[in-house]
């Protein structure tokens, strides 16, 4: 099968999630500045996942460059990522509108492990159908970045019942390991021979 409607698909759910999410974001009735500070919370979680929705459409886009053809088993798969990613408004919102207390935040580093989870289940279906010799399995390696996002995730749900803003610490703390430039991807498609594979 065709990529390319794959990623028109994805490209425009992700922009529709991010504009749920600002579209979530509501004004406030007052007039001057003391009036935004009751939002500074929902303005905060908003960031927070428009950096995480950023990186996974950055590391989509770039996957998908090294990807070849798909199948059925690839379509579900990136369905099933697309439907955690759908659920990030939702958490967002019910984070930031309740001052990041317990419940909400563990539930956000739920939402986001699952996706992180499906992400993960993604690259190894489209690795089963491009075999470990592919440019794609060279590109992805060991997937360091993801397994450790994975852990921390993990870590953070139960500490958020503990202390919450040490679990949002470590939500920036997973979006800062992913914002470093990773080359992986574009390196091994602009080697010899590989030129071919993005199109």
């Amino acid at each position: 099968m065709n990529k390319q409607r794959l990623e028109a698909f994805s490209d425009g759910v992700i922009a529709i999630i991010i504009t749920i999410m600002v579209l979530e974001m509501k004004v406030p009735h007052g007039t001057d500045w003391l009036a935004l500070r009751p939002l500074i919370p929902v303005v905060l979680s908003y960031a927070l996942s428009f950096v995480f929705l950023g990186i996974y459409w950055c590391n989509h886009h770039h996957l998908f460059q090294a990807v070849r053809h798909v199948n059925g088993q690839v379509l579900w798969a990136n369905l099933h990522l697309l439907f955690w990613l759908s659920l990030i408004p939702f958490v967002t919102s019910w984070m930031g509108e309740n001052h990041f207390v317990a419940g909400p935040v563990a539930m956000y580093g739920v939402v986001m492990l699952l996706a992180g989870c499906a992400y993960f289940i993604l690259t190894r279906v489209l690795l089963a159908v491009h075999g470990a010799e592919s440019p794609l399995a060279t590109a992805l390696g060991s997937d360091y970045k993801g397994k450790v996002s994975l852990v921390l995730y993990a870590a953070a749900i139960p500490l958020a019942f503990l202390i919450p803003s040490l679990a949002c610490g470590v939500y920036v703390l997973v979006a800062a390991i992913w914002l470093i430039p990773d080359r992986r991807i574009e390196r091994v498609l602009a080697a010899p021979g590989n030129a071919g594979d993005h199109g």
